[in-house]
């Protein structure tokens, strides 16, 4: 059984949470979906811990792109603030090997990519939407795979060519953005089957964690009250000297 891990974030906490939920299910293989150590308090455990999982597959995911061509990052403190901590507590060296991955992979019934065959930065909605389709970019595969949107989600999409792909997100393991703080995942069976699996883990540690790492910053500070209420915040004001 593959088990999907995406959108860590940095947030060790949370993914030790769905690598135990994972194990005990039966998963014996992992798919890595990107986005793995930015915005977190645990930028380079949580990618240790994941480099030490057997039979793992990874892709990369837009930080990663991000990290080195810094100029695609959105002109907003969050994006900039949280890219820019990431990269540099990682270092160049690893920033590098992780612009290198793959931007998809084979699973059982399908595909995956980090957030659509078109790019890494145009996801699938929670509902259908006119260009649907062309977020395919003319692939064909029974099952799509994908993140990036931080919400978990199955539906069918229609392919130009008249069949259907069912498209899974599994959500986002370290900063789930649908209202539900637990840690999302999901489950490939070898036959193809999709499972979406939430789990709890201890969002107050992450909250203290983030604080002690990156400070009074106000991307950081965003960042921890998401972890709480399981949506995107806003940078709240500055309450201290700037980071």
């Amino acid at each position: 059984m593959l088990a999907l891990l995406y959108d860590v974030h940095g947030n060790l906490a949370a993914l030790e949470a769905v690598l135990q939920d994972a194990t005990e299910a039966g998963a014996t293989s992992w798919l890595v979906g990107g986005d793995v150590s930015a915005f977190g308090p645990w930028p380079v455990d949580a990618l240790r811990r994941l480099r030490a999982l057997d039979d793992a597959r990874w892709i990369r995911g837009n930080h990663e792109r991000w990290a080195v061509e810094t100029a695609d990052v959105p002109d907003v403190p969050l994006a900039r603030g949280g890219v820019a901590a990431g990269r540099d507590a990682l270092g160049p060296a690893v920033v590098a090997e992780l612009y290198a991955l793959p931007r998809w992979q084979r699973i059982p019934g399908g595909e995956a990519w980090h957030a659509s065959p078109r790019s890494d930065v145009d996801g699938f909605g929670l509902e259908p939407a006119g260009d649907d389709a062309a977020l395919l970019e003319g692939r064909t595969p029974g099952l799509l795979v994908v993140g990036h949107t931080h919400l978990q989600m199955r539906r069918d999409v229609v392919r130009p060519d008249g069949g259907t792909t069912t498209v899974v997100n599994p959500g986002s393991v370290g900063l789930p953005f649908d209202g539900d703080p637990r840690a999302a995942y999901g489950l490939v069976g070898d036959d193809g089957a999709v499972h979406l699996r939430r789990v709890d883990y201890d969002v107050e540690r992450t909250v203290a964690e983030q604080a002690a790492r990156w400070g009074d910053a106000g991307w950081a500070r965003a960042v921890a009250e998401t972890y709480r209420t399981g949506r995107p915040a806003s940078i709240p004001p500055q309450t201290g000297p700037r980071a």
